[in-house]
């Protein structure tokens, strides 16, 4: 096979977390297959500094070029129209030199940058959405409609997403919810030659009961005083947003009568003191709530205390676009879940499989039916079924291999 050229635009970093885990082991997971990259991200200056040399090593090993851009922080807006401005003319100068045979779009964003590019020079383009982004910045409560600049931007943005996926050889969705709400958007049916559904995969590789730490872990079991058989409840990742730690510490607390030496275990970057605050709030004991950061390496080893992991995520018209990272880690480290529907494919993902308990309302008796269901539900202390269905349902291999398939039809190289 010829090799083929592929310009990758990411508005996420990959000093970011999620650069790490949903861009790269695909990057690399293709450059094996034959496929060259030229990787453009949006990287935020403090992690560069600290994560860039590990980013530069994991490129150059499978020969992905990586052309990192500086985020703006301010002022706002501003600072998006000029970080997009960096990023399109590196990608012009790139394809000068170069001359891409596609190009492959991480969100909104890049693919407003990827579309001058097809336009001059007809390069085949692959909208990859992630989510609805436009709508996410409004249920979010990031953009407030009533401020006119925001209503502008949003207004604006709403009559170029039709163009968006009506311009793209390739739109690629994390759920199969999603797809119907892009034909809407669209005014009918989808004119791309190809829709594919991938969802957010994980390395079962790295997420492996096989990756711990023993020493580690032993450490952090000795210093927060976790008993042999104390249940833990985990929570892995930001709590701002689109989460809801309100509604999980009360479910938390509904645990607790059930399991009074439970812990609740929170791994985080965020500002540990508002979770502090809220505990107390709730009338939890500190003593049972255990907050750590970790960088990326340390989270399988901290995963591995969970008895089980918890997540509450706010539903909203554009989650049915998301596809939770986590529900594939947790489920690789052979861990079940709680969590709550209304979020893209998850809760009938999380049925299907029998690999957790959804709760569809924010109150103490769904939360106590919930806890009941769980410890009746023996398939969830099956730990390799959970690995197994994580697998079969997010493996990065998988995940790989339909994004290769994508390629070659979008390619025409089949």
């Amino acid at each position: 096979m010829e090799k083929k050229t592929i310009l990758y635009i990411s508005h996420d970093g990959m000093t970011d977390s999620l650069g790490q885990s949903q861009v790269l082991p695909y990057l690399c997971g293709l450059s094996k297959l034959g496929y060259q990259f030229h990787l453009i991200s949006l990287d935020k200056e403090e992690k560069f500094k600290t994560l860039s040399p590990t980013i530069y090593s994991i490129c150059k090993e499978n020969g992905i070029s990586w052309h990192p851009v500086t985020y703006t922080k301010t002022p706002p807006v501003l600072n998006t129209l000029y970080d997009l401005y960096r990023m399109r003319k590196i990608a012009i100068k790139l394809n000068s030199e170069f001359s891409f045979d596609m190009i492959h779009c991480r969100g909104y964003l890049p693919t407003l940058i990827a579309q001058s590019l097809k336009d001059k020079w007809g390069i085949p383009l692959i909208f990859d959405i992630r989510g609805f982004w436009i709508n996410e910045r409004v249920d979010g409560n990031i953009w407030n409609l009533k401020n006119p600049i925001f209503n502008l931007i949003y207004s604006t943005l709403k009559k170029r997403e039709k163009t968006l996926f009506s311009n793209s050889e390739t739109v690629i969705s994390l759920t199969r919810k999603a797809i119907p709400v892009i034909h809407q958007i669209q005014g009918g049916e989808i004119k791309s030659q190809l829709t594919e559904v991938i969802p957010t995969c994980v390395d079962t590789d790295y997420f492996s009961v096989k990756n711990i730490n023993q020493d580690k872990r032993d450490q952090i079991i000795e210093k927060y005083k976790i008993k042999q058989n104390d249940f833990v409840l985990s929570y892995l990742g930001s709590l701002s947003t689109w989460y809801l730690p309100d509604e999980m510490f009360d479910f938390f607390k509904r645990l607790l009568i059930r399991k009074p030496d439970a812990k609740f275990l929170i791994i985080t970057q965020d500002d540990h003191e508002p979770y502090k605050a809220l505990a107390v709030k709730k009338g939890i004991p500190l003593s049972q709530v255990i907050l750590i950061a970790a960088i990326r390496s340390e989270v399988p080893t901290l995963l591995s205390l969970s008895s089980a992991s918890l997540f509450f995520i706010k539903p909203a018209f554009s989650k049915v676009a998301s596809s939770p990272t986590k529900l594939a880690e947790l489920l690789s480290m052979q861990i079940p879940v709680i969590c709550n529907g209304g979020i893209g494919d998850t809760e009938e993902i999380v049925r299907e499989s029998d690999t957790g308990i959804i709760c569809n309302e924010f109150n103490d008796s769904t939360y106590d039916k919930a806890i009941e269901e769980f410890f009746n539900n023996k398939n969830l202390t099956n730990g390799e079924r959970l690995r197994d269905k994580s697998i079969e349902l997010f493996g990065l291999k998988m995940g790989v291999m339909k994004y290769a398939a994508v390629y070659k039809k979008t390619m025409h190289q089949e």
